[in-house]
């Protein structure tokens, strides 16, 4: 009972409900919440706190931003099932039409950020890259880890300029990148024609809705990309569904760090990410972790998670 009431204490008012949907649609920020409702931050900041104490909502502190999901599915299913059996037959809410339309300027906002910033980028990309870490011990360490099994058919997500096909391409039935740069993508079709692998596939699309049919994947690779994702969880889900069973995901990246000026020099929104976090969205997506391996060198640690994808009966019994 007091769970309940706890509840529907914290949904007692219109913008807590509208919050609850906005993050049903998409992992949010305070300030985008903000943005979204059209209120301050301070007082976005207090309705968030009102449904993390109720349990329908998680917060996630890194640097200075403040991450916001739904919280646990089995407190928040129940609620979300309610709202769309009243919602039934009814007539759009003005405030949902509303926010919807901003949470859309929201992503467009994103986009045009991340877009921009490749754009100015793309003949250097490599070079940025290497700042962080020395790239030949991670190319080695991704060499180790994907011979372990024949490559097969290669999807390179976020491919940028062509290098992970360029290190391990030569050796798959067929190798496909996938980019939302078109300054990218030009950059990739020069360099790997010059390496011999002209035949490789090249397209433009986004991570989270990939234009690649299911189970059309035996190695998925997204090589330093997951740190400017704004719903990892997602563009994980939306790799996994590329493999076929018994396929691997491999995901190079930063591990968990503090250096919050990498949010505005080089355009990062995440600062890396922890082996238990990563072993959540991999067990969301139908994916095994195989192995984890540390890089440590520089400022920042590498860190390579690899995943294989469970039989489909075993994703299937998972689900249920």
């Amino acid at each position: 009972m007091t769970r309940m009431l706890d509840t529907f204490r914290a949904l007692a008012d219109p913008t807590r409900l509208r919050i609850v949907a906005l993050l049903r649609a998409m992992e949010l920020s305070v300030g985008e919440l903000a943005q979204v409702l059209g209120q301050s931050q301070p007082r976005v900041s207090r309705h968030v706190k009102i449904l993390a104490d109720a349990g329908l909502a998680d917060r996630r502190k890194e640097g200075s931003w403040v991450f916001l999901t739904l919280g646990d599915d089995a407190r928040v299913a129940p609620l979300l099932a309610a709202m769309d059996a009243w919602a039934a037959g009814e007539p759009g809410d003005h405030w949902a039409i509303a926010d919807i339309a901003r949470l859309a300027a929201v992503r467009a906002d994103r986009a045009a950020a991340a877009e921009g910033y490749f754009a100015a980028h793309a003949d250097e990309w490599d070079a940025i890259r290497s700042l962080h870490v020395a790239e030949s011990a991670v190319e080695d360490a991704i060499r180790r880890l994907l011979v372990r099994d024949a490559i097969g058919r290669l999807v390179d997500i976020g491919t940028g300029t062509g290098r992970m096909i360029e290190l391990v391409g030569g050796t798959a039935t067929s190798a496909l990148g996938v980019d939302r740069s078109p300054e990218m993508l030009r950059m990739a079709r020069a360099k790997l024609a010059e390496a011999g692998l002209d035949k490789a596939e090249l397209r433009q699309g986004d991570m989270y809705a990939l234009p690649l049919a299911s189970g059309s994947a035996d190695t998925v690779i997204l090589h330093q990309v997951l740190h400017y994702a704004h719903q990892p969880a997602s563009a994980i889900a939306e790799a996994a569904r590329l493999l076929a069973e018994g396929g691997r995901l491999l995901i190079v990246d930063f591990d968990r760090h503090e250096k919050e000026e990498l949010r505005t020099r080089d355009a990062h929104v995440r600062l890396g990410f922890d082996d238990e976090q990563m072993a959540g969205w991999f067990a969301a997506a139908g994916l095994d972790v195989e192995a984890v391996e540390r890089l440590d060198g520089g400022e920042l640690t590498v860190k390579l998670w690899l995943g294989r994808c469970r039989p489909a009966d075993a994703r299937e019994d998972i689900a249920a």
